[in-house]
C-alpha cells in the first residue's frame, strides 16, 4: 500500500481520539471552566440529597464493599473506588434532578463526575486536570449520544448507560492526561462494557439509576485498562461489529467529529423540577395555567400535546410509587397544579398516594403532536390544555423549559437549588464552605466537606 493510501485510511476511532486530544489541549475558556464549576455545585447538592434518600437501601450494598478512602457524598462514609463511584452515581440520578443534554438525550453528571471525582481523590490531581476531565467527559458522552440518537433510544437502549460509559472513561483518561494510544484503548474497553436498557424503568421499577451507576464504574474500569497499554481493535466505533453499527440503525458519525466553537458542556440543561426531563415543559405550562385560578376540582380534562419520545413511557396514570411518579407526565402535571410546585415534596411517599393528586392525574391525557415530534430535539415542546366543567379552555405552550440552554437557570437559582438540597441532606452547615472550596480551587478542602 502506498504512503498516500495509508494516510487516507484513518479509522473513526482514531479520528475521535484526535478530536478529543485537540479539543482538550491548551487552556480552557473561562466560561467553560465556570460552567464545569456550576456542574459540580449542582452535582454535589443532588448527590448529597440522593444518597441520604437511599441511605437504608445502600447500606446493604456497602456491606460488600472493601475499605477505602473515596467519599460517599453526603454520608460521612468512605469505601473502595468502585463501590463509592457506583453509590455516588446511583444517588445522583435517583431524585431525577441531575443535569442532562437534550440533543443527545443523556444524563451526564452522574456517570462522568462520579468517576472523575473518584480518581481525583485517589491521586494528586490538580484542579485544572479535574475540570478538564469533567469537560471532556461531557464532550465524549454527548457526542457519542448525538451520533446514535434517536434510533438508539427507539431500540430500547438507555443512552445514559451506554454513552455515559464512554463519557466516564474519557473523563478519567483526560484527567490523567492519557496519550493517543491509551485513549484509544480506553474507548475500546468502554464501548465493550457499555450497557443500559430502558425496560429497567418500567412498572414502577426503582432501578433506573443502575444504568448510570454501572456506566460510572464500567467507564472507570475502562480507563484503568487504557492505562495498561493493551491494544484494542482498530475501530471499535465504526467496525462491522462495533459500537455505532451494533447499537444504532443509522448512526450519524459526523456528530462525533464536527468542529464547533463551543464545548457540549455549554449546551446542557439543569433541572428545577424533580421529574424526568420529558415532563418539564408540561409541568411549566401547568404551573402557568394554574395562575388563571381554575380550581382542581373544577377541571374536567387536561390534554398534553407533546413529542413522541415524551409520550412513550411517560403517559401512564397508574402510579406505582415515587419512581413511577417521576416518569409520569400526568402525575407531574397534576402534582404541579395542586401543589404549585414540583420539587422533591411533590414525589414523596405521602404525595404519591394523595387522593386529590391521583384523581387529577386520571384526568390527564398525553397525545403526540407530529409537528412537535419533528422539532425534537431542537425543542422539547409541550402544549397543555385545561378544560373546566363550564367548557372553558386555557392553553399554554412551552418550547424551552426552565434549565434549557435557551432558558438557563441563573447562578442564583442554581445556588438556591444547591442550598435546598444540602438542607434536605442535613448538611446545610457545609454548603457555604463547599462553595468557598470550589471558588478557591481547593480540592483537598472540597473532598473533606462532601
Amino acid at each position: 500500500m502506498s504512503k498516500l493510501k495509508k494516510e487516507k485510511y484513518i479509522s473513526l476511532t482514531d479520528s475521535f481520539v484526535a478530536y478529543l486530544l485537540e479539543k482538550s489541549s491548551g487552556r480552557l475558556p473561562d466560561e467553560v471552566v465556570n460552567q464545569a464549576k456550576e456542574c459540580l455545585v449542582d452535582y454535589i447538592g443532588v448527590t448529597s440529597a440522593g444518597n441520604i434518600a437511599l441511605c437504608n437501601q445502600m447500606l446493604g450494598y456497602l456491606e460488600n464493599a472493601q475499605k477505602g478512602s473515596v467519599r460517599i457524598i453526603g454520608c460521612d462514609k468512605t469505601a473502595d473506588a468502585m463501590s463509592s463511584t457506583f453509590v455516588n452515581a446511583f444517588g445522583t440520578h435517583v431524585l431525577e434532578l441531575d443535569d442532562g443534554h437534550r440533543f443527545g438525550m443523556i444524563h451526564l453528571a452522574a456517570p462522568v463526575i462520579s468517576a472523575v471525582l473518584t480518581v481525583s481523590q485517589m491521586r494528586n490531581v490538580s484542579w485544572e486536570n479535574m475540570v478538564r476531565g469533567i469537560v471532556m467527559g461531557y464532550e465524549a458522552a454527548a457526542r457519542s449520544a448525538m451520533a446514535m440518537q434517536p434510533e438508539h433510544k427507539k431500540r430500547g437502549f438507555h443512552t445514559s448507560g451506554t454513552c455515559g460509559t464512554i463519557g466516564a472513561a474519557i473523563g478519567v483518561a483526560i484527567t490523567y492526561r492519557y496519550n493517543a494510544e491509551q485513549l484509544k484503548s480506553t474507548i475500546a474497553a468502554a464501548c465493550t462494557g457499555a450497557a443500559g436498557l430502558l425496560e429497567i424503568q418500567e412498572n414502577g421499577s426503582e432501578l433506573k439509576p443502575y444504568n448510570v451507576a454501572h456506566a460510572a464504574i464500567s467507564g472507570l474500569n475502562a480507563a484503568y485498562i487504557g492505562r495498561t497499554g493493551l491494544v484494542g481493535p482498530d475501530d471499535i466505533l465504526a467496525g462491522n461489529r462495533g459500537f455505532t453499527k451494533t447499537l444504532a440503525k443509522e448512526p450519524n458519525v459526523d456528530e462525533l467529529l464536527k468542529k464547533t466553537d463551543y464545548f457540549e458542556i455549554q449546551r446542557i440543561y439543569r433541572k428545577p423540577y424533580a421529574a424526568c426531563r420529558h415532563c418539564h415543559s408540561a409541568i411549566e405550562a401547568a404551573l402557568t395555567i394554574r395562575k388563571a385560578g381554575i380550581k382542581p376540582e373544577d377541571i374536567k380534562l387536561i390534554v398534553v400535546d407533546t413529542y413522541r419520545l415524551a409520550v412513550n413511557g411517560h403517559d401512564h396514570v397508574d402510579i406505582r410509587g415515587t419512581a413511577s411518579a417521576k416518569l409520569s407526565i400526568p402525575y407531574s402535571v397534576a402534582s404541579a397544579y395542586i401543589l404549585g410546585s414540583c420539587g422533591l415534596e411533590a414525589f414523596d411517599e405521602n404525595h404519591v398516594v394523595d387522593k386529590r393528586i391521583l384523581e387529577l392525574t386520571a384526568k390527564v391525557e398525553v397525545h403526540e403532536n407530529p409537528e412537535f415530534t419533528k422539532l425534537c430535539s431542537l425543542k422539547r415542546i409541550a402544549e397543555v390544555h385545561v378544560y373546566d366543567n363550564k367548557d372553558r379552555k386555557i392553553s399554554k405552550r412551552i418550547d424551552f423549559a426552565k434549565g434549557d440552554p435557551e432558558n438557563p437557570m441563573t447562578r442564583e437559582e442554581i445556588r438556591e437549588k444547591f442550598f435546598d438540597l444540602m438542607e434536605a441532606a442535613q448538611r446545610g452547615e457545609n454548603a457555604k464552605k463547599i462553595l468557598e472550596a470550589l471558588d478557591n480551587k481547593d480540592i483537598g478542602m472540597l473532598f473533606d466537606l462532601i
